[in-house]
């Protein structure tokens, strides 16, 4: 699975709006948009935040582990 389908899957699950954690983890809701549709990738800080935002390791947001 690519880190976009994470990405989503991971926000679906806690239920909360792109808007919504782009404001939690202090990003914009482009950078957020651009992330879910697989046109950037996330910097080593922005990979550190949403791991520690949802729960999970790095290497499962980038896909290495289930």
């Amino acid at each position: 699975m690519e880190f976009k389908d994470i990405l989503r899957d991971l926000r679906k699950y806690k239920n909360i709006t792109q808007a919504k954690l782009a404001s939690e983890i202090n990003f914009s809701l482009s950078t957020i948009n651009k992330w879910e549709n697989g046109k950037k990738l996330p910097g080593y800080d922005a990979i550190k935040i949403l791991a520690i935002y949802f729960n999970v390791s790095a290497d499962y947001l980038l896909g290495l582990e289930e």
